[in-house]
C-alpha cells in the first residue's frame, strides 16, 4: 500500500470515528444548553423572547448536524472522500460552536454575577465534553473550541474589572491546556490507528502468505500426484517384464542382470511407497483400529528384519522392551517404529542401535538410541520434513529418501501419541515415543502382515485386464500367463466389451487401472463388466494415482486396491486371494 494510500485510509478512520461520536454529544450539548437557558429564564423573566430564539437557533443546528452525520452513515463513500466530510463537519462545529458561545454571551444582562457563574461553567463543560468526541480529529475539535471560546473571552476582558479580567486569563491559559490535552489525545488516537493498520494489514499478509503457502503445497502435491502417476506407470510395466523374464531359462550372468534391474525397480517401488503414505495421511483416508496389544512382538518383528542389515555394517543391534500391552494401532505402530529404527540403522556408521522402553504413569516410552552422527538443534524440526536429510548431500539410497520420519510424524499426530528426539551431534541421537498403557493386562494377539509370494502352484481360468497403457497391458498379460491364467487386455471398457463378446467362458477376476482415458473410472467399468455377466466377478484396482482426491474415490469403492508398481509377490497373493473366491 503506498504512503497516500495510508494516509487516507487513517484520514477516513478519524473523521467515521468524529462523526459515530456526534449524535451523542450533540444532544448532550443541547439539554445542557436548553437547562442553562431555562435557568437564565427562571431568574430573570425578560430573557424569555430572546431565550426562545437562542433554543430555536440551537435545535436548528442540532437538526441540520444530525442530518449531516444520518447522511455520512448512509452514503457508501471511498477512503480518499474523507476531505469533503471533514470540512463540513468542521463547518458544522464552527456553527454550533459560534451559536453557544455568542449566543451565551448575548442573552446574559449586564452585571448579573448570578447568571455569568450559570453560563460559563456551561461553557467550559460543553468545551471540555468536545475533547472526548472530537480530538480524535484535532482540527474538528481546534474549530469548535475557538468558536465557543473567543465570545467569552472577548466578553471578559471587555469589563475591564479586575475579577472579570482575572477570568479572562484564567479562561485563555485553561483555553491552551485544553487544546494541548486534545492534541496529545489526538495523537494517541492516531498512533493507535497506524497500530491497528499495521496489524491488520500484517494479519492480511499473513493470510496471503498462509494461502500462497497452502496453494504451494497443494501445487506441489498436484505435481507429485501427477510425476508419481507417469513415473509409476512404467515402472510397473518394468517390474512385471522383469518377474515374467525371471521365470525363463537363462543362464546365470543374466540372471544377475536381471536381479539388479530388481533391485533398481523394487528401490523405485520404495520411493512410491512412501509418496503413496504421505499421500494417504494427508488425504485423511488412513483408518485407525485400536486395540490393546502386547508390544514385544511387534518390536520382535522390526527388530528381526533390520538385525541382518545392522550386522552388515558391523552394527550392534539390540532390544530391551518389557512384557506389556499398549493401546494403539499395531499396524501403524508398527510402522511408526520401523521408520525410525531404519533410520537409525541407516545413519550410524559404527556402535550400534538399541531399542528400550520405559514405562511412565500410565503411558509406556519406546525409545531408539544410537550412536550415528546426530543431529544439531537447526535441523531437529526439519527432519521431520518430506525429502529433508541430514549429512546425505549425495543422496544415497541407501539411507532413505527422507520420507520416513515425515511419515513418523503424520502417523504420530494421527493417533495423538508424542514423538519427542534428542540429539548431540556426533554422538548419536535418541527418538522417543509415547504410547497408552492398555487399561488391562489382557491384549490381542496381533500378526503384522509380510510380503509373501503366494504358492507356486499355477493360476486357471480367465483374467480381464484394463490399463490404459499398452505396456502394461504386454507386461500384465506376459506375467499373468506364466502364471497360468489366459487374459484378455484392453485399453477402455467398450474396447473389453468387444474383446469378451467371442469369450467363451465367464472371468474369474477383473483387474482395472483406476484412471482410464476419456475421464472413465475403473470403478464404472467394473460396474459395467458386472453387468454384462450378471454376476458379481471379484475385481480390484490398480492405479499409480497418488492425490487425496483419487484414493478417497478409489477407497470408497470397496473394491481391493493396490498401488503401482505392485510388487509381483502382492499382486499374485492378491490374484490367488480374489481368483479362489470365483467358482472354478
Amino acid at each position: 500500500m503506498s504512503a497516500t494510500a495510508d494516509i487516507d485510509r487513517i484520514r477516513a478512520e478519524q473523521i467515521r470515528t468524529i462523526y459515530r461520536n456526534t449524535p451523542p454529544g450533540l444532544l448532550m450539548t443541547l439539554v445542557a444548553v436548553a437547562v442553562m437557558t431555562g435557568a437564565f429564564v427562571y431568574i430573570e423573566p425578560s430573557l424569555r423572547d430572546g431565550a426562545i430564539v437562542f433554543i430555536l437557533v440551537m435545535i436548528a443546528q442540532t437538526v441540520a448536524r444530525l442530518l449531516l452525520q444520518r447522511t455520512f452513515a448512509r452514503v457508501p463513500r471511498p477512503d480518499t472522500d474523507w476531505r469533503r466530510w471533514a470540512r463540513w463537519f468542521s463547518a458544522g462545529t464552527f456553527v454550533g460552536g459560534t451559536t453557544i458561545g455568542v449566543g451565551t454571551i448575548l442573552l446574559l444582562p449586564t452585571g448579573n454575577t448570578q447568571l455569568e457563574l450559570i453560563a460559563l461553567p456551561v461553557i467550559f463543560a460543553v468545551t471540555s465534553g468536545a475533547v472526548g468526541a472530537f480530538s480524535a480529529f484535532p482540527p474538528a475539535f481546534f474549530v469548535f473550541f475557538a468558536a465557543v471560546s473567543w465570545a467569552p473571552i472577548l466578553w471578559l476582558f471587555s469589563r475591564g474589572d479586575a475579577l472579570h479580567v482575572t477570568m479572562g486569563v484564567l479562561y485563555v491559559m485553561w483555553f491552551f491546556t485544553v487544546a494541548e490535552l486534545a492534541r496529545r489525545s489526538g495523537r494517541g488516537f492516531l498512533e493507535t490507528l497506524q497500530l491497528r493498520f499495521e496489524n491488520f494489514d500484517l494479519v492480511s499478509d499473513l493470510r496471503r502468505e498462509k494461502a500462497a503457502a497452502e496453494e504451494a503445497n497443494a501445487a506441489k502435491s498436484r505435481f507429485l500426484a501427477a510425476a508419481s502417476h507417469d513415473l509409476r506407470q512404467p515402472v510397473h510395466a518394468l517390474s512385471l517384464f522383469v518377474a515374467a523374464a525371471q521365470i525363463q531359462p537363462i543362464n546365470s550372468e543374466t540372471r544377475s542382470l536381471l536381479d539388479h534391474i530388481d533391485d533398481s525397480v523394487r528401490s523405485l517401488g520404495r520411493l512410491f511407497g512412501g509418496l503413496l503414505d504421505i499421500s494417504r495421511l494427508d488425504a485423511g483416508v488412513v483408518e485407525v483400529n485400536r486395540l490393546s496389544f502386547a508390544v514385544r512382538p511387534v518390536i520382535h518383528n522390526v527388530f528381526r528384519e533390520f538385525a541382518a542389515q545392522a550386522e552388515e555394517k558391523g552394527l550392534q543391534l539390540r532390544m530391551r522392551v518389557p512384557d506389556v500391552a499398549v493401546h494403539s494401532d499395531p499396524l501403524l505402530f508398527e510402522r511408526i517404529v520401523r521408520n525410525v529404527v531404519a533410520n537409525a540403522v541407516a545413519y550410524t556408521t559404527n556402535g550400534g542401535v538399541l531399542i528400550g522402553c520405559r514405562q511412565r504413569t500410565g503411558a509406556l516410552r519406546i525409545e531408539v538410541w544410537d550412536t550415528g552422527w546426530g543431529i544439531a538443534p537447526a535441523h531437529r524440526e526439519q527432519v521431520f520434513e518430506e525429502f529433508y536429510q541430514v549429512g546425505n548431500p549425495e543422496r544415497d539410497r541407501t539411507k532413505g529418501v527422507g520420507l520416513g520420519l515425515a511419515i513418523v510424524k503424520r502417523l504420530t499426530t494421527l493417533l495423538g501419541h508424542r514423538i519427542e528426539l534428542r540429539s548431540k551431534p556426533c554422538r548419536g541421537s535418541c527418538f522417543a515415543l509415547e504410547v497408552p498403557l492398555a487399561a488391562t493386562s489382557a491384549a490381542h494377539p496381533v500378526t503384522i502382515p509380510a510380503e509373501s509370494l503366494a504358492p507356486v502352484q499355477l493360476g486357471s481360468g480367465l483374467i480381464l485386464v484394463l490399463d490404459d497403457e499398452l505396456t502394461i497391458q504386454i507386461g500384465m498379460k506376459t506375467l499373468l500367463e506364466s502364471w497360468g491364467y489366459r487374459v484378455l487386455a484392453a485399453g477402455s471398457g467398450d474396447e473389453m466389451l468387444e474383446a469378451i463378446a467371442t469369450a467363451d467362458e465367464a472371468p474369474r477376476l477383473i483387474i482395472c487401472d483406476y484412471r482410464l482415458r476419456d475421464n472413465e473410472t475403473g470403478t464404472a467399468v467394473v460396474e459395467r463388466l458386472r453387468s454384462e455377466f450378471n454376476d458379481d466377478i471379484p475385481a480390484m484396482l490398480i492405479t499409480g494415482d497418488t492425490a487425496p482426491d483419487r484414493i478417497r474415490e478409489a477407497e470408497a469403492s470397496g473394491l481391493l486396491l493396490l498401488h503401482k508398481p505392485v510388487p509381483n509377490g502382492k499382486l499374485r497373493a492378491a490374484i490367488a486371494h480374489l481368483t479362489s473366491l470365483a467358482p472354478a
